[in-house]
This record gives structure tokens, sequence and C-alpha cells, in this order.
């Protein structure tokens, strides 16, 4: 009878924590209101992130947003039940999930999408579906493309 010897790096993979995962959706922006609340809600989600092990880049406004959470496996799938949870009368819709070697992100990037004109050129150079910010019409390239476009010196 074979006997298994566990090692802690064993024991640390057990749950799959070793493996890191990209996982980016779209949702639309029922609850999350603006100025303070917003401003205290980004704050929880931002420790939450930071006490877990991830990181995220989240663009919002004032009917959308798009949010990419990276780390490992069990703490992404852990976040999206609790955002599920918290957030959503309906499942977000996930636009992409993968397995990616390093995360790309430096911590929880927030970028809230006003009506300026800086802002509409992030949405002119991401897709031609007009100036207006709706991810439901963005392919899932031009989705990433406009979350790489706005956080990339970040």
């Amino acid at each position: 009878m074979h006997t298994m010897t566990s090692q802690p790096s064993e024991n640390r993979k057990i749950n799959g924590e070793h493996i890191i995962l990209s996982l980016t959706y779209i949702g639309k922006n029922i609850e999350m209101k603006s100025g303070v609340e917003l401003t205290r809600a980004l704050e929880n989600w931002r420790r939450y992130f930071n006490e877990s092990g991830l990181v995220s880049a989240l663009v919002i406004n004032d009917n959308y947003f798009v949010q990419n959470i990276q780390g490992p496996r069990p703490a992404v799938n852990t976040a999206l039940a609790k955002i599920v949870e918290e957030h959503f009368e309906i499942f977000p819709n996930i636009v992409k999930l993968e397995e990616i070697e390093t995360c790309k992100w430096n911590g929880f990037l927030v970028k809230h999408l006003t009506s300026s004109i800086e802002d509409e050129e992030y949405a002119l150079k991401s897709f031609s579906v007009g100036s207006d910010y709706n991810p439901y019409m963005m392919k899932n390239t031009q989705i990433e493309n406009f979350l790489k476009l706005i956080f990339e010196d970040s």
C-alpha cells in the first residue's frame, strides 16, 4: 500500500491556489449610485480584493460596468460569488475566463467614465458603435482592448 507524504507546497495546491485566473465580466449598473455611496462601496471592494490576493480593473459609468479580476482560482471564484450575491438581480455576463501566468494589474484600479472628451476618446478608440459606452455592444476583444487602453499606465 502506497502512503502519501504531503509536502507544504502540495497542500497549498489542493484547491488550485497555484492556478491564476483572469475573469472579465460586464453588468448593468443598477445599484451602484454615485458620490459617497459609490466611494464607500468601492473602498470596501478594494479592501476585500487586497485581503483576498486579487487585483482588478473596473470601468464604471451610470449605466454599465466592466471588470477584470485576476488572482488565485479559488479567490476569483469566491469573489465572483460575493459580487453576484451582493450586486446582481441576474447573473452578470462573463466575457472571458482564462488561465494566465501573472497578474497584469497593480491593485484595485477604478475608472469612472463621465461624458468628458477624454472618456469619449477611450470609447471611440475601443469600439465603432458610437461614443455611447455600452459593453453589451462590444466584442470580447474590444472589451479587452478597452480595459488595456484605459489602464495601460497603471
